[in-house]
């Protein structure tokens, strides 16, 4: 078993024993998709760090975009919720990028990519290449796009 998925059961086992609902229903949930994760596909497996990681990822992501649509809906409580459950799987993921240190290292990636050959909006992919590498899972892909696109724009 990895460490981070048996960290996840060892904390699962302690929000149960504390009765923290909130904290032993989020964890669930996510070993639950942890274990989908390994099922799917021809064969089963074991799930590396990384792999376990971007699950996590995916589970912290659909409780923001929830967290924003109940907001929208007029659910102040759920989103409340939401945003809760969120804030407990951040605590699993490498700490996020700052607006700073992502504009540098996508600054960097343009000037490589225009040093290539790699012009205006097309450079995109180019860019992309270069950064995603140097990001993963620390920075989401849409956050990671908007800067790619203002930089290249101007």
């Amino acid at each position: 078993m990895t460490t981070l998925k048996s960290r996840l059961r060892e904390d699962l086992t302690q929000a149960i024993k504390a009765r923290d609902e909130l904290r032993s229903s989020t964890l669930r949930l996510t070993l639950t998709a942890v274990a989908k994760e390994e099922v799917a596909g021809k064969t089963a497996r074991e799930l590396s760090d990384d792999e376990v990681q971007k699950v996590i990822a995916r589970e912290a992501k659909k409780r923001r975009e929830a967290a924003d649509a109940f907001a929208q809906g007029g659910r102040a409580e759920q989103a409340e919720r939401e945003k809760a459950e969120g804030v407990i799987l951040d605590a699993y993921l490498p700490q996020q990028l700052a607006d700073e240190e992502l504009e540098q290292i996508v600054t960097r990636a343009v000037e490589e990519a225009k040093a290539a050959g790699a012009e205006g909006p097309r450079a995109m992919g180019a860019v992309m290449k270069i950064v995603n590498p140097q990001v993963a899972g620390r920075a989401e892909g849409g956050r990671v796009a908007a800067t790619v696109k203002r930089l290249l724009a101007g």
